[in-house]
């Protein structure tokens, strides 16, 4: 092995160690809130910030236990994308390590799962059995895991419906996740926690006004 000490910053990490992102998400997304425009007209839901476009519904999903929002969900395209953005440290990602524990837990739950090259990078496509009647044929759905190391973030994706399979829909989904502001906060988290996620401020009164139609 090559002696590098006396070249900081290019010292080698073990891979599943490396940042997983595209090239240009600095500047095409997902982005980080420092590099985001200000004066957008995103919707705040705490550790991420959606921007709204025509089409578009928005669900949160909360923990039924605790009453903490643990993931957006976002209609859009006859697709669904959940996200949900975690901590991560400054110079590792996560990504590729996330990757191979999913893939255990879909070959667990008895599905099929392959890696393929996304547009955000590595990604996985898996098939997924879904409970069936007794006695009727067994089914899968197609999920799409992607996801995108940040500054000091990791942000999960989970596409479903058309986006998962026909490439027009895949277009516009991907579009939408690249278009998702992370905000990470400056508060000390361990790697791997979820960002604080909440409701929007909605100007109508109502548990559910304002939350599901952008």
């Amino acid at each position: 092995m090559t002696d590098s000490s006396d070249t900081p910053g290019e010292l080698e990490q073990p891979l599943d160690a490396e940042k997983s992102a595209p090239e240009d998400r600095a500047t095409e997304g997902p982005l980080d809130e420092s590099e985001a425009n200000p004066v957008r007209p995103y919707v705040d839901l705490g550790g991420v910030k959606i921007l709204p476009r025509e089409g578009l519904h928005l669900r949160l999903e909360v923990e039924e236990e605790s009453q903490r929002v643990v993931a957006v969900g976002l209609d859009y395209a006859n697709s669904t994308l959940q996200v949900q953005p975690f901590a991560a440290p400054r110079s590792t990602g996560l990504w590729h390590e996330i990757r191979g524990q999913i893939a255990e837990q879909v070959q667990r739950q008895g599905g099929r799962v392959s890696e393929r090259d996304g547009v955000f990078g590595p990604e996985l496509v898996a098939e997924i059995p879904v409970a069936a009647p007794q006695g009727a044929p067994g089914e899968t759905r197609v999920a799409r895991f992607v996801g995108v190391d940040g500054p000091r973030w990791f942000l999960r994706g989970v596409i479903a419906g058309d986006a998962a399979v026909k490439p027009d829909a895949a277009a516009l989904v991907e579009d939408l996740f690249r278009s998702i502001v992370v905000v990470r906060g400056s508060v000390p988290m361990p790697p791997r926690d979820l960002i604080p996620l909440r409701m929007p401020a909605a100007p109508s009164t109502g548990p559910d006004a304002g939350y599901s139609s952008l």
